[in-house]
């Protein structure tokens, strides 16, 4: 429960934007210029603290920003790992997910990828209070929705 001082210190939010922003790329062109230009936000101290903040990722890797927006024209944002979906593509090499899943399985994978791509998850703000177990049942059940099949050991 937050307390009265909190409240009373905290500063009017103007907007929340959700922005899907390659890794270390982040440019005052679109996404993120009309994005962020409409609020008259700092463009250029966002895509300076967002390209050092994902430096440590490989370029073109598509990142999650949420972005809070306040009306004196400040701002904060939280960067989260990439989907799960963007991770089992990557692992199993395809483009795209089966557009029949159930029936075809595009193709496998083994425990030992999920397991990884839980590791990298568990490291995201949101996945932190989320035990591997959890995480790894999740992951298979999304590379299940996508006809990617999991298996003991390729």
């Amino acid at each position: 429960m937050a307390t009265l001082k909190d409240v009373a210190t905290r500063k009017p939010i103007l907007a929340t934007i959700r922005l899907l922003v390659p890794a270390g790329a982040a440019r005052p062109a679109p996404p993120v210029g009309p994005a962020l230009g409409f609020y008259r936000l700092n463009l250029m101290a966002f895509c300076k603290d967002f390209n050092a903040r994902t430096q440590k990722y490989k370029a073109e890797t598509p990142m999650q920003v949420t972005l809070t927006a306040y009306k004196d024209s400040t701002f904060e944002f939280v960067v989260k790992s990439p989907s799960v979906s963007w991770f089992l593509k990557k692992a199993a090499g395809v483009e795209t997910a089966s557009s029949r899943p159930g029936h075809n399985m595009v193709t496998s994978l083994s425990l030992r990828h999920v397991y990884e791509i839980a590791k990298l998850k568990q490291s995201d703000p949101f996945c932190k209070h989320m035990s591997l177990e959890a995480l790894c049942k999740s992951i298979i059940g999304t590379a299940k929705s996508m006809g990617i099949e999991i298996v003991k050991d390729l």
